[in-house]
């Protein structure tokens, strides 16, 4: 089974590629990686929701005719003492919008900082870079700037991704078109990760590939997610445990892809002996 292996790896680049990929991935220990900015990944959802929650807070105390629509919607769905009670919440809620959105923003800044240390270093050990132990401020300012221009180009990608597609089907275009646009803004977010989050900056057009092999990958993750989601939510336990179920499996397959495409780009330019063989890094 071996011989076999390396005669097909001696064959084909393209799969003595992925497996130099892969080796770089379990001797960096991308599998502990990855769980880790899962975890943070979750966690930072909570105090996302309670800015989020402080900025509807914000909106609604500014329409008190949208709140009473509420109001009214909330009754007429959940009559009784529940719908009174779940009323008495909200309005508990808008009232300590302020208190809520500060404690949220501080909160998410602070698991901010977390997810973006515990993935520039995942981003550098693919990489094979050893980064020494800077200033304990030098490094917050730098894991704040990372997170900052990640945040700002998260919002630019997505922007333009939404702009694009509804263009795309303001003219007609079937769902594929839709599907290439999300592929490509996809694939300059992922390439700027891979190249510029770790320690040591690389140049972008050695992450190129890597970056479309994550942006292909991502969406074909967020296809399966959508089926998976529209399956499990027929019931009622699958209404409660699917999605969160959905979301940590999405959340960790997709760090294991991008730290993938990290070691496959960092295997590029390298040459493998194998018995009987030289093959060329791709």
């Amino acid at each position: 089974m071996r011989r076999a292996l390396e005669r097909l790896r001696g064959r084909y680049p393209w799969l003595d590629h992925a497996v130099r990929a892969q080796q770089r991935y379990d001797r960096s220990q991308g599998d502990f990686y990855a769980a880790g900015i899962t975890y943070f990944t979750i966690f930072a959802m909570f105090p996302v929701l309670m800015v989020g929650f402080a900025v509807v807070g914000f909106v609604l105390a500014s329409r008190p005719d949208q709140l009473a629509e509420i109001d009214s919607r909330v009754k007429a769905a959940v009559p009784g003492e529940f719908g009174e009670q779940i009323i008495g919440l909200m309005d508990a809620a808008i009232a300590s919008r302020t208190s809520v959105g500060v404690i949220g923003l501080a909160t998410a800044l602070y698991v901010g900082l977390l997810w973006m240390q515990r993935l520039r270093a995942a981003l550098s050990q693919m990489w094979g870079q050893q980064f020494p132990p800077p200033g304990f401020l030098n490094t917050k300012m730098s894991d704040v700037l990372a997170l900052v221009a990640a945040f700002l180009a998260s919002l630019l990608t997505i922007g333009f991704g939404v702009l694009a597609t509804s263009a795309l089907r303001l003219a007609g275009s079937v769902r594929l078109g839709s599907m290439v646009v999300s592929i490509l803004v996809a694939w300059l977010l992922f390439t700027v990760m891979i190249a510029r989050l770790p320690h040591d900056p690389v140049p972008l057009r050695r992450c190129a590939a890597a970056g479309l092999l994550a942006a292909v990958g991502f969406e074909v993750f967020k296809q399966v997610g959508s089926i998976y989601l529209q399956t499990v939510l027929h019931g009622p336990a699958g209404a409660v445990f699917g999605p969160v179920l959905g979301l940590m499996v999405f959340a960790y397959m997709t760090a294991r892809l991008v730290l993938f495409a990290t070691a496959w780009a960092a295997e590029r330019g390298t040459e493998t002996e194998l018995p009987g063989f030289v093959v060329a890094g791709s």
